[in-house]
């Protein structure tokens, strides 16, 4: 903040003013706090809507039942306990029936968003863990 006007004339001396750049940037961080504040709403909105739209869920599959299976994703697979693991293989042959026949469940069985769990995301995450510490051990 500078004292005075533009140069110093026009206005009383001992007055602040805020220069053009500075209020700027003031406008600019109130605009990005008003744009987060509703757009938690509108994201999760939008995240609704996505999940629908895949269609995954009208087979009766959750969203970590999608994933390709590379390395990573398999071995997260095979380190899931057992009743994790039968409930993934029981979704997967279910929604494949589905698909062969070109039939969805009933809508009352869908898989909601606000019911779908990440299940498999733990163990993946400590499976990249210990792949990325493998490699940088591999490394030295």
């Amino acid at each position: 903040m500078r004292r005075g006007g533009v140069g110093g004339r026009g206005v009383p001396p001992g007055t602040l003013r805020i220069t053009q750049k500075a209020a700027r940037g003031t406008e600019v961080k109130m605009a990005a706090r008003a744009s987060v504040a509703g757009g938690g709403r509108l994201m999760d909105k939008f995240r609704k809507w996505y999940y629908n739209a895949a269609g995954f869920n009208k087979l009766g599959l959750m969203r970590d039942d999608t994933w390709y299976e590379d390395d990573d994703v398999k071995e997260a697979v095979r380190r899931l306990p057992e009743h994790l693991y039968n409930e993934r293989m029981f979704r997967i042959k279910r929604a494949l029936d589905l698909s062969l026949k070109h039939q969805i469940l009933p809508k009352d069985q869908w898989v909601k968003y606000e019911e779908d769990q990440h299940y498999l995301e733990p163990y993946l995450k400590e499976v990249i863990r210990e792949r990325l510490e493998r490699e940088q051990w591999n490394k030295k």
